[in-house]
């Protein structure tokens, strides 16, 4: 019998039987995935609607601590109101710490400041189901681009009047026309007009409006994936409408400069959770961004949020 003579080289033992095989380069992998991220950047488009005079421009300035509102980049305060609604886009680069993120402002002028403000909602409809039609036909293409470019609303910033009673018809029609198709994240602005209390009973009147007329907000049902992620949505719900306040001075407070504003009463602080909910606001679209991280990864721009179905 012929006796076989092993092979030169190397030798590559078998691990023993029941012995747990170590997969190499699955740090790498996750590395490749965080720089090629951290490259491309994150795209986040935020729709803000509301009638004029709610400080829409000043809370979009603090949330992304830049003057990324139409009115700051145009430098135009006052203007005419519109005899319908527009549409108007504003982006921006923002970059903090390495971490890049293309911010797209929505901004919706002529919303709800007409005597008649009938089916004032269809031009927003309209935007909303373009941008997801565009990128459809871009993603339907033989030859496609590495990298579509998103245009679709991620998530909509809706301003309520703090007028410490009911959502008005034209709010419960908006949301129900917009929320199955873009996620809503309500807020009651210039809340430093109402006081604590006025404040509480007017968030509970809206949740129960929000519950009566089947309208569903952001986060939705379907984010309850694990039991942390469940408890911290249950949290949000608590909060939601967020009541909000914008402004980009600062004061001394304590020897600390802080975000506020300054009334006969003292410093209200944008920041501090005793004052308003602004923090709460910013942690959740944040948390909205983080999300989208991982459909980002591929470089096709797959990042809108899930909305509920009809």
């Amino acid at each position: 019998m012929k006796q076989l003579v092993p092979l030169s080289g190397p030798r590559h033992e078998l691990p023993e039987r029941g012995r747990p095989v170590r997969v190499r380069g699955i740090e790498a992998v996750l590395d490749q995935m965080r720089r090629k991220t951290m490259k491309a950047g994150f795209e986040f488009n935020v729709m803000v609607v509301g009638q004029s005079g709610l400080g829409k421009s000043t809370l979009v300035n603090t949330l992304f601590k830049s003057r990324v509102s139409r009115k700051s980049c145009s430098g135009v305060h006052q203007e005419k109101i519109p005899k319908t609604v527009r549409i108007h886009q504003v982006s921006h680069m923002i970059e903090e710490k390495g971490v890049k993120m293309k911010l797209t402002v929505v901004d919706t002028p002529g919303f709800g400041d007409h005597i008649n403000n009938n089916n004032c909602w269809e031009p927003i409809v309209s935007y909303v189901n373009e941008q997801y039609e565009r990128y459809l036909r871009e993603e339907l293409n033989v030859t496609r681009k590495p990298r579509i470019p998103d245009t679709r609303v991620h998530c909509c910033v809706y301003f309520l009047p703090p007028t410490g009673h009911r959502l008005r018809s034209i709010d419960v029609e908006f949301m129900k026309h917009l929320g199955s198709i873009v996620s809503i994240v309500p807020v009651i602005a210039k809340a430093d007009t109402l006081t604590l209390d006025e404040r509480l009973d007017f968030k509970h009147r809206i949740r129960q409006d929000l519950v009566a007329n089947g309208i569903q907000v952001y986060p939705q049902k379907q984010y309850d994936e694990d039991p942390e992620e469940r408890l911290l949505n249950s949290s949000i719900r608590e909060c939601i409408p967020f009541a909000v306040v914008g402004t980009d001075r600062e004061h001394q407070v304590n020897g600390h400069k802080v975000l506020g504003r300054k009334t006969k009463w003292g410093i209200i602080e944008v920041e501090n959770i005793a004052h308003c909910e602004f923090s709460h606001l910013r942690d959740l679209l944040i948390r909205s961004v983080l999300r989208l991280a991982p459909l980002c990864l591929c470089g096709t721009g797959l990042c809108t949020l899930p909305v509920p179905a009809d």
